[in-house]
């Protein structure tokens, strides 16, 4: 079964450079209604059993904007799980700023997630995030039919989320860098637990004249 997986178009705050987090939430921007519509185009002949989304209005309105692309438009389900990486005090605060605040704690944040410690700002810990959106990724594959389900969440968690669930450690999972807004990540699932395997990363080749332009600061 192919799991797909997308992160949400870009948003005001993004544009700002402001961490969202969990809690966090801002408007899409006009020029991601193109991105998103593009993005529904290409996967506009996928048959998905279910679409999974996070319960941040930047995730849903991007699952329904896909949805409505589809030509077998399908059931759109909300979670809590599926949600940002928590920031504790740094959401809706500006990233170059936090930068200087927090120099090492940002560089392990982009880049070692094993030395990653939220402790400072209250966030969440890498190994409880993965744990609530890897667990309801299995159990939504394991629940499936036939599949294929497309998974609609956020930069810093999916990055995460998906290197994990091909076997990858905690000092490996940002490796390939940090997901774009509105680019397209497929894994095939042979059975209902992971690992799982790679079959596309980061695609946002689809997104070329929507204006959209690619955006991975987590």
């Amino acid at each position: 079964m192919k799991i797909y997986f997308t992160r949400h178009g870009k948003t005001r705050w993004n544009d700002e450079k402001r961490f969202q987090g969990m809690m966090g939430d801002s408007p899409l921007l006009p020029e991601s209604v193109e991105a998103i519509k593009a993005l529904g185009q290409q996967l506009k002949d996928i048959p998905f059993e279910k679409i999974y989304t996070s319960s941040l209005k930047r995730a849903y309105l991007t699952a329904e904007g896909i949805n409505k692309q589809l030509a077998q438009p399908t059931e759109i389900i909300r979670t809590d799980d599926l949600r940002e990486l928590g920031l504790g005090t740094l959401e809706g605060q500006l990233i170059p700023v936090i930068e200087e605040r927090y120099p090492k704690d940002m560089v392990n944040l982009r880049n070692h997630l094993d030395l990653y410690d939220p402790t400072p700002f209250e966030g969440e810990k890498i190994e409880d995030m993965l744990k609530r959106i890897n667990d309801f990724v299995a159990e939504a594959v394991a629940k499936a039919q036939t599949g294929p389900l497309l998974f609609v969440g956020h930069g810093a968690a999916l990055t995460a989320a998906i290197q994990a669930l091909t076997g990858k450690p905690l000092a490996e999972l940002r490796d390939m860098g940090g997901l774009y807004n509105n680019s397209l990540t497929i894994l095939e699932a042979k059975s209902s637990q992971p690992p799982y395997e790679m079959i596309q990363w980061n695609d946002v080749s689809f997104l070329a004249g929507t204006g959209s332009k690619p955006d991975s600061l987590l």
